[in-house]
């Protein structure tokens, strides 16, 4: 394949004067813009990385996706995250936006961050899913447009993009009340999240609706990943503690940990115990039984994040937005 080089040794000319002609660049004539051009087509010069590297110069900017790590075992599912990325690159990709993504934990100085932020993206994607009050309140100085994704707080105005954890967690817990007619018991992460708060409210509005008691819910909290949830559930059998004929899970992570530990037990699902789970992740479908949860629609999610961040940069709104996106039931055989 031919090259610049080649091209400036057969005209005579210097390889920066055969690279400002190739690429339309003023500081040739046009003489000689015009002699380079000609025997890069006859020599067959490929024109295709230079095509490409001016239409990422013609983009509209690049767009941040920050993901913020506290606990590390919260969204450390790689479907979902895989998922929530892919979809914001592509959404950006399809609408003239470059995409970058970094991590940032809870000791990280923002307000640092900031400055580097400023100098080279256009607004931020901020996936929160693990952040509390305090450590939203450290971006009320961030200079970008930025919109908060998987968390909601109600005492810091932002732009955000949620999941109806409260409806999805009632429909869940409705459906084992009325499915097992049994009062149904909780596997609540031990890890404070609020979208793990709101799935509790959703849970507890369930069993009070009915006509059920909250105190006589049995609750354990397991950690929210499949090898914490295993060891705690295996400790709660093995010590004979209280359970419950039926379970609404605060994710997957923790379903699917319990219900390999309430096998092993010699435990039957769903004859001995329901279980029904949150996020459906491509897990869930694959177990035995497979697991019934509660999807959430990553794709649109990433889509409606980016979709109303471009608003905000092309707008420059000061008004903020709150969008729930409602989640879908879907039945399998880990419960009646």
């Amino acid at each position: 394949m031919v090259t610049a080089k080649e091209i400036a040794k057969q005209l005579n000319l210097s390889e920066a004067a055969v690279s400002i002609a190739l690429h339309n660049k003023a500081g040739v004539s046009t003489k000689t813009k015009k002699k380079v051009l000609e025997l890069a087509q006859k020599l067959g010069y490929d024109f295709s990385k230079i095509a490409a590297k001016s239409a990422c110069l013609t983009t509209k900017g690049t767009l941040l996706f920050v993901y913020f790590k506290k606990h590390g075992a919260i969204v450390t599912d790689t479907a979902f995250f895989s998922q929530l990325s892919e979809g914001i690159h592509h959404y950006c990709s399809n609408n003239g936006y470059l995409t970058a993504i970094q991590y940032i934990y809870e000791d990280t100085n923002i307000n640092e961050k900031f400055t580097e932020y400023a100098a080279i993206y256009q607004g931020i994607i901020l996936l929160a899913t693990e952040m509390n009050l305090d450590d939203l309140k450290k971006w009320k100085d961030c200079p970008l447009p930025f919109v908060v994704l998987d968390n909601y707080q109600i005492n810091f105005s932002a732009n955000y993009i949620t999941i109806n954890n409260i409806q999805g967690a009632y429909e869940a817990t409705k459906h084992l009340i009325k499915s097992c007619n049994k009062q149904p018991g909780y596997m609540h992460s031990s890890y404070n999240i609020q979208n793990f708060t709101e799935r509790k409210n959703g849970f507890f509005k369930a069993v009070t609706e009915n006509g059920l008691s909250k105190s006589l819910s049995v609750v354990h909290h397991l950690t929210p990943s499949v090898k914490g949830a295993y060891a705690d559930m295996l400790d709660i059998l093995n010590h004979n503690e209280q359970i419950a004929d039926c379970y609404f899970a605060d994710n997957d992570l923790i379903a699917i940990g319990a219900m390999k530990a309430i096998q092993e037990y010699g435990l039957t699902i769903p004859h001995n115990i329901s279980i029904i789970g949150f996020d459906d992740i491509p897990m869930a479908c694959c177990m035995e039984p497979p697991l019934t949860s509660i999807r959430v629609p990553i794709k649109y999610l990433s889509n409606l994040a980016v979709k109303y961040l471009i608003e905000n940069i092309c707008l420059q709104s000061k008004e903020y937005l709150h969008i729930e996106v409602a989640t879908q039931f879907i039945q399998r055989k880990s419960c009646l």
